[in-house]
This record gives structure tokens, C-alpha cells and sequence, in this order.
């Protein structure tokens, strides 16, 4: 089994979704961010130190099993500008505001922020809409490199 999907199995089998994974060259250091699905959201606050806690406990056991070799091991919350990396959280955030980077410039511009307006399928291509200054642009999916929400104070 792939170290990614040993760590998405384990962190939904405790009732948490897995935002993004990342490691340090070599695999050194394991960085794992974790959230609560959308049907729990509205039940319960964001993630705390228990939640990250357990996530981090079960996963270093699992490690430990499946003979994972690593240095450190860091289990947090996506934090309040979450990054936005699957379909499905292009959907559920809909209504809120975001940053996007795309990979291929469109024109000369890389950056955009915007109302986040969902997802929509145009010709079998998931296109990202993205509301600013009362105009509805629409970016591919695939060439997204980084989408952020961003934080209300």
C-alpha cells in the first residue's frame, strides 16, 4: 500500500478527512493536515490538539506495522486560510472567498482572488468559477496549482 493511502485509510477510519500530505526529501518528515468531514462541520468546531493527538497516535502505530520508515511526524489543521486541493472542496466552499495560483498564466496573470462560485463540468473539463468585480471567471481544474481560502477576522 502507498504511504498516501495508508495515511488516507487511517485518518477516515477516525472520522477525519485528509486535506494534504507532504514530506521532506527523503520522507524524512511526514506532515499531515486533517479536517472534519462537511457532514460534521456544522456539528462541531474546527480541529483541536485532541483531534490532531489521536490522528497522530493511531498513524504512528500504523507506521510502526507497516514498517514506515520516518524521523518526525506533525498532525495539524489545515488552519484558516485551508488550502483547497480536491474536486470536492471546490463544491463545499462555495460562497466563500478565495486565492487562486494558476500553473499556466492566463494572459500575463498567475494570481486571482475572488467570490469562490463552485465547480461546474463544461464538456467533460471541471472548470473552477471564480466571481471578482461582478464577473464570473471560469478556470480549468487541472491547471490550479494552489487555492487557498481566505481568512475572515
Amino acid at each position: 500500500m502507498q504511504l498516501l493511502e495508508l495515511i488516507e485509510t487511517t485518518v477516515v477510519g477516525l472520522g477525519y478527512e485528509l486535506v494534504e500530505f507532504e514530506t521532506s526529501p527523503r520522507a524524512r518528515m511526514l506532515r499531515v493536515f486533517i479536517d472534519r468531514p462537511e457532514s460534521e462541520q456544522a456539528k462541531k468546531s474546527g480541529i483541536s490538539v485532541e483531534d490532531c493527538a489521536a490522528v497522530s497516535s493511531q498513524l504512528s502505530r500504523v507506521f510502526l506495522v507497516e514498517n514506515v520508515d520516518y524521523d518526525r511526524l506533525e498532525v495539524s489543521s489545515p488552519g484558516l486560510d485551508r488550502p483547497l486541493v480536491k474536486a470536492a472542496d471546490f463544491r463545499r466552499f462555495a460562497g466563500q472567498e478565495v486565492q487562486l495560483k494558476l500553473r499556466v498564466p492566463l494572459g500575463n496573470q498567475r494570481n486571482f482572488s475572488g467570490l469562490l462560485e463552485g465547480l461546474k463540468d463544461e464538456a467533460g473539463v471541471e472548470m473552477v468559477c471564480l466571481r471578482m468585480n461582478d464577473t464570473v471567471h471560469q478556470f480549468a481544474l487541472e491547471n490550479i496549482d494552489r487555492a487557498r481560502l481566505v481568512p475572515k477576522f
